[in-house]
């Protein structure tokens, strides 16, 4: 009596020795089950026992059997707007939440969620970074001058910088800012793409910061010509990475990755208000990340700031 799954085999022969009015502990001690075994399967159905039909109804319970799903309408309605409208990824949702991020993908899959593969960071893939096509000058203090305790991000205040453009389009452009340590992103509006209006937003980024402001480590991308200016004014030293090297400014690359799934590629930004800018600066800092032990950029940085 190690088990109590009948077979159909046991099911026919329940149904045939039952037919032919058998006690209950006779069938039991035929088969090899208890007695309350028996009782119960033939009990199971409604109408008079038969095995076809008592196997069906085990069979069709068996796929019913197991945890049900977690997701309530509310948790559904708050895994949409983080990861359709404040675009958080599916492990930064399941963590505040308190479940598997596997369970997120598997009820997308199961088309549980209102959601698609292109809603999901860089839709599910890894891109392959296309080649720079913008003006660039090879001139500036070298990555390789920097001091090594910008590399540890233990210190807090070194920025990367980089400016992010709106496709082939002519106009507006935004400059972004990250602080390495807290991972804080800052996004500014530019009203071109030259040096003379990113140099405009560093000045400004340097008089709301003061001495928060320590480093800025950027490409060689022309709008950052004006180094000289920027740094005589503001006594930050700027800091140029080797050509094509996306490691060397990892933070500024992956929110900027971040970015282009409220900005895509083509948008204009002209037609980004400041109040959505204003949003999107909130959702960028808002959103918990992994590498600050689950902690916002925001939280972090206000630890760190100096006022």
């Amino acid at each position: 009596m190690g088990t109590t799954i009948l077979s159909f085999s046991d099911r026919v022969v329940i149904e045939t020795l039952h037919n032919e009015k058998r006690s209950l502990q006779y069938i039991a001690d035929y088969l090899g089950f208890s007695k309350t075994t028996i009782f119960n399967e033939l009990h199971r159905l409604d109408v008079a026992y038969q095995a076809q039909l008592a196997q069906a109804d085990f069979e069709k319970k068996v796929t019913q059997r197991g945890r049900k799903s977690s997701l309530t309408t509310n948790l559904k309605r708050l895994i949409e707007e983080k990861i359709k409208v404040q675009k958080w990824s599916a492990e930064q949702v399941a963590h505040v939440v308190g479940i598997a991020y596997k369970s997120i993908y598997n009820w997308i899959d199961q088309g549980l969620l209102d959601l698609r593969l292109k809603d999901l960071p860089d839709h599910g893939i890894r891109r392959h970074r296309a080649k720079e096509k913008r003006g660039t000058f090879s001139h500036g203090r070298s990555i390789e001058e920097r001091p090594a305790d910008v590399e540890t991000r233990q210190e807090f205040g070194h920025f990367e910088a980089d400016a992010v453009l709106s496709g082939k389009r002519k106009g507006q452009a935004v400059a972004t800012f990250v602080e390495r340590k807290s991972r804080l992103t800052i996004v500014k509006r530019l009203n071109g793409r030259d040096s003379i209006s990113m140099t405009k937003a560093i000045l400004e980024l340097a008089n709301q910061l003061g001495d928060n402001l320590k480093t800025l480590t950027v490409d060689h991308g022309k709008e950052f010509a004006n180094y000289n200016l920027i740094e005589e004014q503001t006594g930050v030293p700027l800091y140029f990475a080797h050509a094509y090297s996306p490691p060397e400014r990892g933070s500024n690359e992956n929110r900027n990755r971040v970015l282009r799934r409220f900005i895509p590629k083509g948008q204009p930004i002209d037609e980004i208000t400041d109040d959505e800018l204003i949003q999107i600066n909130w959702y960028l800092n808002s959103r918990p990340l992994k590498c600050l032990n689950w902690r916002t950029p925001i939280e972090s940085f206000l630890r760190n700031l100096r006022y």
